[in-house]
């Protein structure tokens, strides 16, 4: 007589169900962290306010007001603390702590647990541009209704490449690395990036470099459709070589634990 080997995972939930679960931790491990709120909400909300209500700060906005031209750039900038410095840190401190070579192995499976991941940023967001938007209108702001649905696409392009990146550098660094180098290029590439100011209006080298950059990219797609109702085609160019690229360096040089 034989007896048939249990399957492992039998009485497991459907599989849109784990990354549901798995989303819905992500999500609420970032907005329950008080570092991480700081991060993703507080401070985007403060600087908006701060670079539209200080007058002191010479900035030629093209004709526009200064909140139609900063809140493209401040959501922009919300969407890299989400996906690439809160990610990235989360991450590698769940790899350190062997959660991530834990969960790897139930049923969720390393492509369940990175695409919680994934729909968990987007959450996030969802969640970052109500605060910032409500707080953008409440000062004034009026997006032009026709780049709404471009905004979007511009949100999933740069989640896609900032994400990548934020497994890249999580996967390849060690967790107290990676703290440094997340929190350090947010500020590079929020002062030179391209993201909060148009590449136009970086000096010299600087504009054309900030145009090859994913935050630059971003940057100028969200700009264009809440400003023009556009998305220019580099931008999307731009966003998908990153995601392209820094998603096969991901997939390569990743460690699980």
């Amino acid at each position: 007589m034989t007896s048939t080997p249990a399957d492992p995972h039998a009485g497991a939930a459907p599989a849109w169900r784990r990354v549901l679960a798995q989303t819905d931790f992500e999500a609420r491990a970032i907005l329950r962290n008080g570092e991480q709120l700081l991060v993703t909400i507080v401070v985007p909300v403060f600087a908006l306010i701060g670079l539209t209500k200080v007058t002191a700060l010479d900035v030629d906005t093209g004709g526009l007001s200064r909140i139609d031209f900063f809140t493209p750039g401040i959501l922009a900038l919300a969407v890299m603390t989400a996906s690439f410095t809160s990610q990235a840190i989360a991450s590698s401190f769940d790899r350190r702590n062997g959660v991530l070579r834990l969960l790897s192995t139930t049923p969720l499976g390393r492509g369940g647990l990175l695409a919680g991941k994934v729909v968990g940023v987007l959450v996030v967001e969802v969640v970052q541009v109500v605060v910032i938007g409500a707080v953008a209108a409440l000062l004034g702001w009026r997006p032009d209704p026709a780049g709404i649905a471009l905004a979007v696409v511009a949100v999933l392009l740069g989640t896609a490449a900032f994400t990548s990146l934020a497994l890249l550098v999580a996967g390849t660094l060690r967790a107290e690395a990676v703290l440094a180098v997340a929190n350090l290029a947010l500020l590079v590439l929020a002062v030179a990036g391209g993201v909060v100011v148009p590449a136009s209006r970086l000096p010299g080298a600087m504009e054309h470099l900030a145009l090859l950059l994913p935050s630059g990219a971003l940057g100028e797609a969200m700009r264009d459709a809440f400003q023009h109702g556009t998305l220019p085609a580099w931008s999307v160019v731009v966003l998908l070589g990153w995601t392209a690229a820094l998603g096969w360096g991901a997939s390569r040089l990743f460690r699980w634990h």
